[in-house]
């Protein structure tokens, strides 16, 4: 089964740590997919340029309407993700314990609708 874990944290707190410590998370967060993908549960992962790169989009009327920048009222916002494998939602939870996004943030665990026919699908 696959989940998502979406790693949200405080953009601003992130920017006020040393370089060195945002190199250290980065580096734990590297290894961490090395290990997923040598346990056969890696699918994907990265990190999301900040959130004021963002812009939304929505269609209206059949017109795309496009603003720049989330409009969310919260003090953390999507950092990354790692897509992965998991038998459950246990095994699950336990992997997002281990992101170090963890340590300064939160991880959202979400399981996948996996749907038939998406280009680069593979078959369970």
């Amino acid at each position: 089964m696959k989940f998502m874990l979406i790693v949200h944290h405080n953009e601003e707190a992130f920017e006020k740590m040393d370089q060195a410590q945002r190199q250290q998370l980065l580096a734990e967060s590297i290894e961490l997919t090395h290990q997923l993908h040598a346990s056969g549960q890696y699918v994907h992962a990265s990190p999301l340029q900040p959130a004021a790169t963002s812009v939304i989009v929505r269609a209206r009327e059949g017109k795309p309407l496009v603003t720049d920048g989330p409009f969310i009222e919260t003090r953390e916002q999507i950092a990354g993700y790692f897509l992965i494998d998991a038998r459950d939602l246990h095994e699950a939870i336990r992997i997002a314990a281990r992101v170090p996004g963890a340590r300064i943030g939160t991880v959202e665990v979400r399981p996948l609708i996996e749907i038939k026919g998406l280009p680069d699908t593979r078959e369970a």
